[in-house]
């Protein structure tokens, strides 16, 4: 009887067990070849239900390149030979995959040291996670901890449970606490480079940050991201020549994989962009060819969906927006639903030259927008957009308020300098 570094009951061989555990100690940390070692584990035990589920769930969270379907038959099928837990591990994949997360809060609250699926349910660099109800998440990932004591993957992934309450001293405290015991851990350095951003720490933040990308870090599979981080932090700067420069040393398209050149790269550019001072911003042109129509207009999660909204935004590509629109809109998701669409439908407008209604509808989705997934950081893109579309419309004083709540969240010379030179940058469009 095999079993995963964490207890759990894994049917398959020996040999096949070794290599999918040592892919999920990967996945964990977030390290580069984790994926390979869980396709690795199929090929050494094509009836391994687990293996085949595991690739189908980072097809659909992380684009990378599976027959997602194919592997979800696959793990129905071997799952019957299976255990009662592993049983339930591949159905709550199959139905988190559909849009039902229930089957996979249940499992977590029953079996916490499932660490995949328990990783899954929380939004992080990792994964999209459920985002319905964050603190019923959150609750989740706290009622875990019995079952975890000291291990630094679960305190580097209650750190970023903390980052998102607000509670930036904990989550600091905690990180630290992982990265000691582990310097490479993945989510703890995550949970750091957040607390470090949100509280407006941008010196100390890039300091510590770049020196883990080119140290402890460096072998991260999430690279990209931890670079966004890094750039994040000079763009609140101002500091303009140091994005620049980190986008030519670690953040062309082509280096990203998987969804990251559009979340990562992607998400960077238009923010930059949209700095005032900005000049010559590297086109997303390579970022939309090698993210593809597919996930550009039918992304299997609302956070994807969020970040095509906005690249399609800045290709001023309205038509690929509705289309966006219209997909979301029969989505069996209530996220993509309610509110990925019709955030596609409001940018629609700001490319038709409709920019006061564009903001209208961007104000009446704001206090929805959490739902997407991501971060805080990651979602203050569509308050970016929301911006620079009141300007356009001329609507000056509502900018620079949306600019003053930001800058009593956390300070940013680039805020303050684009509060300044909050002027219409164009006649106001017609309503």
């Amino acid at each position: 009887m095999e079993h995963d570094h964490l207890g759990n009951r894994l049917t398959t061989s020996a040999e096949a067990a070794a290599v999918y555990t040592d892919g999920l100690r990967g996945l964990l940390q977030l390290r580069r070849g984790a994926v390979r070692r869980v396709a690795t584990s199929v090929v050494l035990d094509p009836t391994f239900a687990l293996g085949h589920a595991a690739l189908a769930l980072l097809g659909h969270e992380m684009c990378v390149q599976v027959d997602i379907a194919g592997r979800l038959a696959d793990a129905r099928l071997h799952a019957a030979r299976s255990s009662e837990q592993e049983q339930r591990h591949v159905y709550a994949i199959e139905r988190h995959l559909l849009g039902d997360s229930a089957p996979l809060m249940a499992h977590v609250r029953a079996y916490p040291r499932d660490a995949l699926l328990l990783s899954v349910v929380m939004p992080t660099i990792a994964f999209a996670g459920i985002t319905d109800v964050p603190a019923r998440v959150w609750r989740i990932v706290q009622d875990a901890a019995p079952a975890y004591g000291d291990d630094p993957w679960f305190t580097g992934l209650l750190a970023f449970v903390r980052s998102e309450q607000g509670r930036y001293a904990e989550a600091m405290d905690l990180a630290r606490r992982s990265l000691e015991a582990e310097p490479d851990g993945g989510h703890a350095a995550h949970a750091r480079a957040h607390a470090h951003y949100e509280t407006g720490d941008h010196r100390a933040g890039l300091e510590w940050l770049h020196g883990w990308i080119h140290g402890a870090g460096a072998q991260s599979d999430g690279l990209t991201h931890f670079s966004w981080h890094a750039a994040l932090h000079e763009l609140s700067l101002g500091d303009l020549d140091a994005v620049r420069e980190r986008y030519r040393r670690e953040l062309l398209p082509h280096g990203a994989t998987g969804c990251r050149g559009l979340v990562d790269t992607g998400s960077l550019l238009v923010r930059w962009a949209l700095t005032p001072g900005a000049v010559d911003v590297p086109s997303l042109d390579e970022v939309l060819e090698l993210t593809g129509r597919g996930v550009l207009e039918r992304p299997a999660t609302a956070f994807l969906a969020m970040h095509a909204a906005v690249a399609l935004l800045a290709d001023a590509d309205r038509a690929g927006l509705e289309r966006l629109a219209a997909w979301c809109a029969q989505h069996t998701g209530p996220a993509h639903r309610e509110v990925a669409g019709p955030l596609a439908s409001a940018l629609a407008l700001a490319v038709e030259g409709r920019c006061s209604d564009a903001a209208d509808s961007l104000a009446g989705l704001a206090p929805e927008i959490w739902r997407l997934g991501g971060s805080d950081a990651q979602r203050e893109i569509v308050e970016e957009a929301r911006i620079a579309v009141l300007i356009r419309a001329g609507r000056r004083l509502e900018a620079e308020a949306l600019l003053d709540e930001r800058l009593v969240r956390r300070s940013s010379p680039r805020d303050e300098r684009w509060r300044r030179s909050a002027v219409p940058t164009s006649a106001p469009a017609s309503a």
